[in-house]
């Protein structure tokens, strides 16, 4: 706790699901977090659950997909309260689909938002941590780039770029820059509203209903790198249901 309380998070991703257990979690252990998405009241409800616990939180209506927001959103960070200590990157989508169904729109979104999203972010954060000396960027994978299965071979290709993106980063990162990949297996979050086909997101939906675990266990895993000394790395944790193949 002690490797947490004081530090500078912010969180993209930050209104619901993973990103929503994070923030949480991470200011009752003292962390001071800095919350982007989209939804800006779902934003301002969470702020201000953690002030009325006694945290520390603001926030930040965001556009990943928009690299001045990530900018605006570090530069936030940085004017309230002079460092940065860790970048989350969190925000992603899953309108998963079968190839077949030619669904372009979403395969541009999911490049957008789940590739290009974390590049703004360590584009962002980046020279931040060289200017400090000292940084940890955390990104968010899923089991999805451990495995294919049919309908979700984009949603799979944007999740092995984060870890080819985050092992790589961290070959380049030297002795002063953490860098952590967090896979999930599946999670109880809203990723599933996302999806146009019926019979994919009822079967999605299903496995969410009989196998999925918390978010809040992947919150967990965020604080346990984040609370490791600044020389230890924990490079990746997956995270999934103990039913889950």
């Amino acid at each position: 706790m002690d490797q947490i309380k004081g530090k500078v998070i912010v969180i993209t991703g930050a209104s619901s699901g993973i990103g929503h257990a994070t923030a949480l979690l991470l200011a009752q252990k003292g962390a001071i977090v800095v919350l982007g998405a989209r939804s800006l009241d779902k934003l301002e409800q969470l702020a201000s659950q953690i002030k009325a616990e006694g945290g520390q939180a603001m926030y930040a209506a965001i556009d990943v997909t928009q690299r001045q927001h990530l900018e605006k959103l570090i530069a936030l960070a940085l004017a309230t309260y002079g460092k940065l200590d860790v970048l989350i990157n969190n925000a992603g989508i899953a309108p998963i689909s079968l190839m077949d169904e030619l669904q372009v729109e979403d395969w541009d979104m999911m490049i957008d938002v789940n590739i290009k999203g974390v590049l703004y972010g360590i584009a962002a954060a980046l020279p931040v941590f060289r200017k400090q000396g000292f940084g940890h960027i955390i990104n968010t994978a899923s089991t999805a780039a451990l495995k294919v299965t049919p309908a979700a071979a984009v949603y799979s290709g944007t999740k092995f770029a984060v870890r080819a993106i985050s092992e790589g980063l961290r070959q380049e990162a030297g002795p002063n820059l953490r860098v952590t990949i967090i896979t999930p297996g599946i999670i109880k979050t809203n990723l599933v509203d996302s999806i146009a086909s019926p019979g994919i997101k009822a079967q999605i939906a299903e496995a969410m209903d009989s196998i999925a675990i918390s978010p809040d266990a992947i919150a967990r895993a965020m604080a346990y790198a984040i609370e490791q000394p600044a020389d230890v790395d924990v490079s990746e944790i997956v995270v999934r249901p103990t039913a889950q193949v």
